[in-house]
């Protein structure tokens, strides 16, 4: 089956598209990054651990959540524990990740910076006539 090719405004508004999400998420990183120390995977990672109950989650619902292969995931942990942000136990071939105290405050922390940070590189440039759709379309493209 082939299809055809974007035409000349396609794939401009494409390119804008990628452009406008790559910026606002290397903004928002480098901004976390700046005011914390954290990479854009280790704050990937610490949210995702501190939102699980109690702070602990099995590292195979980790990967799932954010999509990553094993091997990556591991290698991440690996260095967040070497940092102390992260605590690796292993039970009954059962691999469960928790947060330390360094690691719960860097995810305060590192929550700020993001607030901040979407405000000022994503909601401060939509305006309020806007929004509605915006977000309309946003909605529509994450149900797919």
């Amino acid at each position: 089956m082939t299809t055809s090719r974007l035409n000349d405004t396609e794939l401009l508004h494409w390119q804008q598209w990628k452009r406008a999400a790559d910026r606002v998420w290397s903004s928002t990183v480098n901004q976390i990054t700046a005011e914390t120390g954290l990479s854009g995977a280790d704050f990937s990672v610490l949210t995702r651990v501190a939102e699980s109950d109690g702070n602990r989650i099995r590292q195979a619902r980790l990967a799932e959540l954010l999509g990553w292969d094993r091997s990556r995931l591991s290698r991440q942990i690996s260095r967040m524990v070497d940092r102390g942000l992260l605590t690796r136990d292993v039970a009954q071939g059962v691999r469960t990740i928790s947060t330390t105290e360094a690691g719960q405050s860097q995810v305060v922390r590192a929550r700020h910076a993001h607030s901040r940070a979407v405000r000022t590189h994503l909601f401060d440039h939509i305006e309020s006539k806007d929004a509605d759709a915006f977000w309309r379309v946003i909605d529509a493209l994450t149900r797919e």
